[in-house]
């Protein structure tokens, strides 16, 4: 059973920082694409930044220079390091899996994990 599971949000002021992680079980992690999507109230759920298993990397442009996707394989953990947080940056983020192969494919959500940048 795949799970991923997040962590690392919270209330911060604007101008901080948060580092999210998600870690999954039951796959196999380091073939798949990984990602962040976040969904504020009464908006559309948006993908954030991206990491591809090959380690390449695509942002949405309003973060683009203060957020920073990785993963680490090993410990099967993707992470967002977010910076210089915005109140706009609210919203409840969310950690995807995704796999492909052009015959099937797979996708995978975890539960979220609310961010709050508020004074």
């Amino acid at each position: 059973q795949v799970q991923l599971v997040e962590s690392g949000g919270g209330l911060v002021q604007p101008g901080g920082s948060l580092r999210l992680s998600c870690v999954a079980s039951g796959m196999s992690f380091s073939i798949y694409a990984m990602g962040w999507y976040r969904q504020a109230p009464g908006k559309q759920r948006e993908l954030v930044a991206s990491i591809s298993s090959s380690m390449v990397t695509n942002y949405v442009n309003s973060v683009k220079g203060r957020f920073t996707i990785s993963r680490d394989n090993a410990k099967n953990t993707v992470y967002l390091q977010m910076n210089s947080l915005k109140p706009e940056d609210t919203a409840v983020y969310y950690c995807n899996a995704g796999w492909a192969n052009g015959v099937t494919s797979r996708d995978y959500w975890g539960q979220g994990t609310q961010v709050t940048v508020s004074s």
